[in-house]
């Protein structure tokens, strides 16, 4: 097998990579390397957690040049801000033996930091499109200098709505500039923006999406519902010692939100949980102690998880499945990364097995399904959701007649009383003062 230090790398990257852990470079990084360092456009079409980022990060540093002004040569744009911060943590371990400064910058958060940070010159700027377009209206960004353009997971950008600020961006860098796109799929709005911006891109494969990754043992268990579920997942979470790192998926945040208040107290203080709702601070805070080892297990939605980069995941476990078959693959590829060994499994009910069925599809392979634990628990107890819809409705009561109204509870008095009588103003008069009203007649002088 390839190693780093067979490629056109230099010491202080080689020095890095080895404090990282890294030795053997992946496929879409040792196919990719050579073509981006010749300054070629380059597509990557690779799932998640085939080392993408280091495959843009190593050939970008390896042909830096230093300077001691500090100005944007290579911009970086990423769909999430967890995958901002962890771009920039890589890029920071990698340019350690480097003077090279690299920032992040990502919406949701107060600006003004952001700009302060960035006012005095950035090397590498990590960056979503949204906020980098703020920052380049507001004048503390400048793209003329950007001698290498990244976009990162760009089908998952334009799913997002970034369609707008991608084109604008791109439309505002220099024309003389390499562009590197990386994404699992090439939808038609991915295909147009290459052939729009990118100058003859050569194409590199490695594990499209709908292809599962080798070293990902997958497996699959048939449960009858949420209860059960939830009682499989505490016996496989009872054996911590093969469990060790373990990214749960849930389709909801009310899903998710479920599942953690069923198994939170039975694992105190070994279980997070992040999705939209949470706090920028506490997804952030949440996601470190699950990397550090603080949390054993991480309930997670599918566009939260979309932009994590987490090492050492040991297992996915899919609660539910997911309705697109193409957020299964994205899903198993958070473990097993970087050509290391990983267990995806799956809990699917009745209901579920046509998605099962479209994920097969599209793999063109079965997920193997295997017997239930011993001693597992089947539940009868349904959830609201789970329970069965009575679509037939009493038409008879809704839409019996009201009962006639009775009127007034008691009778109206005279004056009120609305009769369509006309009568002349002098008997108005009459019947308003008891008598006729007249002005009388003037006297005669």
């Amino acid at each position: 097998m390839m190693k780093f230090d067979e490629l056109n790398l230099n010491k202080p990257l080689l020095n890095a990579l080895n404090e990282m852990g890294y030795v053997h470079p992946t496929t879409i990084q040792h196919k990719g390397l050579p073509v981006i360092m010749s300054g070629r456009d380059v597509v990557g079409i690779a799932q998640t957690g085939t080392g993408k980022t280091l495959a843009y990060l190593l050939p970008a540093l390896r042909q830096w040049e230093f300077s001691k002004n500090k100005v944007l040569k290579v911009l970086v744009l990423v769909p999430t801000r967890e995958l901002v911060v962890q771009v920039v943590e890589v890029a920071k371990k990698l340019s350690t033996y480097m003077s090279v400064s690299v920032e992040g910058v990502y919406g949701g958060v107060n600006m003004k930091p952001q700009m302060a940070l960035i006012g005095g010159g950035v090397d590498i700027l990590v960056a979503t499109p949204g906020r980098l377009l703020d920052l380049i209206l507001n004048g503390t960004v400048s793209l003329k200098t950007v001698k290498k353009l990244v976009i990162d997971e760009v089908d998952e950008m334009l799913s997002l709505g970034f369609k707008y600020q991608l084109t604008t961006i791109l439309n505002l860098l220099p024309e003389r500039r390499q562009n590197l796109m990386f994404s699992a799929t090439i939808t038609d709005d991915v295909e147009a923006l290459i052939n729009h911006y990118f100058n003859g891109p050569v194409k590199i494969e490695a594990a499209p999406v709908g292809t599962p990754l080798d070293n990902i043992l997958q497996m699959g268990y048939a449960l009858p519902n949420f209860y059960t579920k939830v009682n499989m997942l505490e016996l496989l979470l009872a054996n911590a010692e093969a469990f060790k790192k373990v990214l749960v998926f849930a389709a909801t945040k009310k899903l998710a939100d479920q599942l953690y208040e069923q198994i939170g107290g039975k694992f105190p203080d070994q279980i997070g949980v992040i999705h939209s709702n949470k706090s920028q601070n506490n997804r952030f805070d949440t996601v470190k102690k699950f990397q550090n080892g603080e949390y054993r297990v991480l309930i997670a939605t599918d566009i939260i998880a979309r932009g994590l980069d987490i090492s050492e995941v040991s297992h996915v476990i899919n609660f539910d499945v997911p309705e697109e078959p193409e957020n299964y693959i994205h899903r198993i590829g958070r473990t097993g990364r970087a050509d290391k060994e990983g267990i995806a499994i799956t809990f699917i009910t009745p209901k579920e097995a046509e998605l099962q069925t479209a994920i097969e599809t599209l793999m063109n392979t079965a997920i193997p399904m295997r017997d239930l634990a011993e001693g597992l628990v089947i539940e009868e107890k349904l959830t609201p959701d789970e329970m069965p819809k009575n679509l037939v409705r009493n038409i008879q009561d809704k839409f019996e007649r009201k009962p006639a109204p009775t009127g007034a509870f008691h009778e109206k008095i005279e004056k009120n009383k609305k009769v369509n009588n006309p009568i002349s103003r002098g008997e108005k008069l009459k019947l308003k003062y008891g008598k006729p009203k007249t002005r009388g007649q003037k006297k005669k002088k």
